[in-house]
């Protein structure tokens, strides 16, 4: 489903990639993992075709396609959706206004409001969202863990093919790691893929993790199955350090 090959990545002069390889199959699971700075939010973004980031070298194939010349929002309606380690606040437009406009974009048919509001007011029941927030501004006023299971109200919402999931789970409690963890497992099938930054092994506890990779220095330098993510728990970064 997705395939990266030797990718290198720059913002402004500082190079961040520095030949990252990475193919993700559909139906699997991949958890990136690594100390902070060392490029796992970058890949996420260039992914999703961040105007930021420069592509020096390397190429991102989605389905078989090349990435390199599509604008955000139009990798967005290939099925590419990006959960945001610290969620935007969108003023002047509901989540449930956004939701359908989104919905209504990547599938190219109009939805039915009626059916739609029973749609999402159960999905937010099954993530304890209050069905009341459907009126509110996105993220307007929201908690950070509010934001977050809003992030994983989108995903399913959406249902896209491959999922970025940026450290979704970072500053959450126990219960709320539970909840995200669970819509997570609720959206992976044999039919999409989904890609998970997290520093939090909870997060994983639902969800049959098929490769795990260590990113360090803008490059991944161990993969390996789920037995990878133990290893770093238990011993960290350093057994994996590489020159620069």
């Amino acid at each position: 489903m997705l395939k990266i090959d030797d990718l290198h990545v720059r913002a402004g002069d500082t190079g961040i990639l520095r030949g990252l390889s990475l193919n993700v199959g559909r139906g699997e699971i991949h958890v990136i993992l690594g100390p902070n700075g060392s490029g796992k939010s970058t890949l996420m973004n260039v992914i999703l075709g961040h105007p930021k980031y420069e592509i020096t070298g390397g190429t991102i194939f989605f389905d078989g396609e090349d990435l390199t010349a599509l604008k955000t929002f139009e990798r967005a309606r290939r099925g590419i959706f990006l959960s945001f380690q610290n969620p935007e606040e969108i003023p002047g437009i509901t989540v449930e206004n956004m939701l359908r406009t989104a919905k209504q974009a990547i599938t190219g048919t109009k939805i039915k409001i009626l059916q739609f509001h029973r749609e999402l007011l159960a999905t937010m029941s099954e993530l304890q969202i209050p069905p009341e927030y459907a009126a509110r501004y996105m993220n307007i006023g929201f908690s950070g863990g509010e934001k977050k299971r809003n992030e994983i109200l989108q995903l399913l919402t959406l249902n896209p093919k491959l999922a970025l999931l940026d450290e979704t789970d970072s500053g959450l409690d126990v219960d709320a790691v539970e909840i995200v963890s669970s819509g997570v497992a609720k959206f992976h099938t044999a039919e999409n893929s989904c890609v998970i930054i997290t520093h939090n092994a909870q997060i994983l506890k639902h969800l049959p993790v098929t490769h795990a990779h260590v990113l360090l220095n803008g490059r991944i330098v161990r993969s390996g199955g789920s037995e990878l993510v133990a290893e770093v728990s238990e011993h960290g970064y350093a057994p994996f350090e590489v020159t620069p």
